[in-house]
């Protein structure tokens, strides 16, 4: 047997070719290298330092419409033919799947490449870990600063680079690499005993682009001092403003409700909605795989097949599910190109860069606008039916007084339903781009509010 030593490409090949001289009919291959470093630093010392360097390799193997799916990391020319016969002979026994397929040669033209499209998705520069833990301390040593802010939490820095490939048996190859930033900060005031905690990050694909340390560290600080003094809502009808690190979360929830296993398993409350109104006429949510230096930016999904621009709502209109070749066979669909994978499991669906588009509403004029409301900086817990829509969660922020942020909020829970809160949406013109799924600022005009009788 060779002794050679093999390349990505040779691994990925010998693992395919072997499945299918051993019985199977088709296969597929993930390989992944990654590598990174990460700080946390506390109180001017460092508290942890990781560096990691991983190797995996994840193959599928069909045996006509049975699945089975295994991950390596060994390179052996030995070891790699032992686990795709292993893999051929787990297929062969598992149950039949009508709906799993790798794309077809047919489907690989059909939904090519756009090689043309430039994501920026990957920086060269590879910070040292002085640079590394600079940033952490610049972060912490500028909270610190700040009168009134009496510890810390620590700062955490990190920077990550990886390679994906992907190889079908049906002849597609592709290679997707990707860098990651990012540092934030974590600080404590204390006041009459009780402390409070708030934070403030930065996340991009470029070092170059992290949000200055001085701004991440002030803004940390002041979130925190803001927070002191908190105290329960009045219980009530309440016009509710998620800001931008919390209505993300809302922008998730969007993309649970339209995921394609669920409308298939009609285990979402958006249903048989495909073309009807299910938000406000205001919101145009995206999923934009080709955004410039995006976090969730890619040229091909995990099925092989080229990505694309896809609006899901449109004004308010549903126009797409997200959806994977399994799901998109199963609703009678074709797909959008949303498959998401890992080593050891089958295509599931995802998001590229999915966010709400912002309005044309500042959020200050949002909360001029509000006599009595709650503007809400942190979610907590959660009580969310994907099935229903029902809708309750653990919330602090800030309540709003005459059309200003006046005393800082805790211990609230807040409750309705995702179909109304949909239809009732407004987004502001902050649209803040820190994660794969993002939002501006979000009025939903009423919502359950609980607390206590204290105002």
């Amino acid at each position: 047997m060779s002794t050679k030593k093999l390349n990505d490409k040779d691994i990925m090949n010998l693992l395919i070719d072997t499945a299918i001289a051993n019985g199977a009919t088709s296969a597929d291959c993930v390989l992944s290298r990654s590598r990174g470093v990460s700080i946390t630093r506390r109180l001017g010392k460092d508290e942890n330092i990781q560096r990691y360097e991983d190797f995996d390799t994840g193959l599928r193997v069909f045996v006509g419409n049975k699945i089975s799916s295994v991950s390596t990391n060994e390179n052996s020319e030995e070891a790699l033919r032992k686990v795709a016969k292993r893999a051929v002979e787990m297929a062969k026994i598992a149950p039949e799947d009508e709906y799993s397929f790798i794309a077809s040669k047919e489907l690989l033209q059909n939904f090519p490449i756009q090689d043309s499209v430039f994501i920026d998705s990957y920086d060269s520069v590879e910070p040292s870990v002085d640079v590394i833990r600079d940033r952490a301390s610049e972060v912490e040593d500028i909270a610190l600063s700040v009168k009134g802010i009496t510890n810390s939490d620590g700062a955490d820095s990190s920077w990550g680079e990886g390679e994906t490939l992907l190889m079908t048996s049906n002849g597609f190859f592709g290679s997707s690499k990707k860098s990651n930033h990012s540092v934030s900060v974590v600080v404590i005031a204390e006041k009459n005993g009780k402390m409070e905690r708030d934070y403030d990050y930065s996340s991009k694909v470029y070092g170059e682009d992290l949000k200055d340390g001085e701004k991440i560290g002030r803004e940390a600080a002041k979130k925190t001092l803001a927070r002191i003094g908190a105290k329960k809502p009045v219980t009530g009808q309440y016009p509710v403003i998620f800001d931008p690190r919390v209505s993300r979360s809302i922008a998730s929830h969007f993309a649970s409700a339209i995921n394609g296993s669920s409308i298939a398993r009609k285990t979402s409350f958006l249903k048989d909605s495909l073309n009807n109104k299910i938000a406000n006429e205001s919101i145009t949510l995206i999923d934009d795989p080709f955004l410039k230096r995006g976090l969730g930016s890619r040229l091909f999904d995990a099925e092989g097949l080229g990505t694309k621009k896809n609006e899901l709502v449109s004004n308010g209109i549903l126009k797409n599910y997200l959806l994977n070749l399994s799901s998109a066979r199963q609703l009678g669909l074709n797909t959008n190109c949303n498959a998401i994978r890992s080593l050891t499991s089958p295509p599931s669906i995802g998001v590229s860069n999915a966010m709400i588009m912002p309005g044309n509403i500042d959020e200050k004029d949002m909360i001029k606008n509000i006599s009595n409301g709650f503007y809400i900086t942190e979610l907590l817990g959660s009580s969310v039916s994907l099935i229903t829509g029902d809708y309750s969660r653990g919330a602090s922020g800030f309540w709003i007084k005459n059309g200003k942020l006046s005393n800082p909020i805790s211990e609230a829970t807040i409750a309705g339903n995702l179909k109304e809160m949909f239809l009732q949406m407004l987004p502001a013109n902050n649209l803040d781009l820190n994660s794969t799924i993002s939002a501006p600022s979000i009025l939903i005009n009423e919502m359950t509010i609980a607390g206590g009788s204290n105002t």
